[in-house]
């Protein structure tokens, strides 16, 4: 089990930054450009924590020599069920270098998107802080 998803288990946002690289590329499922830095992301990432209800991860996969992983996700935002995906690409020193998360089914996409929006002015402003 990575630590990333121990982390995230336990509901501990300062532990998930922990495993974030400072280079890291987020990749959000509802939105097309790419959020790179550690600040940003690990915003992103609490914001998500409070968004998604009944989160828990149902299956891990790796490859890649250990560096790739895919653990598969079931959450509620509200009364939709969101079934998804992060997919991790750790670099040489074990930090995530590369967080992609893919949600479906639309539905679900639409309600994170409207989630997270509703959480972007506090997210940005606590990447700065």
């Amino acid at each position: 089990m990575t630590s990333f998803r121990k982390a995230v288990e336990a509901r501990d946002p300062e532990a998930m930054a922990a495993t974030l690289a400072e280079n890291v590329v987020f990749r959000s499922p509802v939105a097309f450009k790419p959020y790179p830095g550690k600040a940003i992301t690990a915003a992103i990432l609490r914001g998500v924590l409070r968004v998604f209800e009944d989160f828990r991860y149902v299956r891990e996969l790796s490859g890649g020599e250990g560096r790739d992983h895919a653990l598969v996700f079931e959450a509620r935002i509200g009364d939709t069920r969101v079934e998804g995906c992060d997919f991790l690409h750790f670099d040489a020193d074990g930090l995530i270098d590369e967080f992609t998360v893919m949600v479906r089914p639309l539905s679900a996409a639409q309600a994170l998107s409207e989630a997270m929006a509703a959480q972007f002015d506090r997210i940005q402003r606590e990447a700065i802080n």
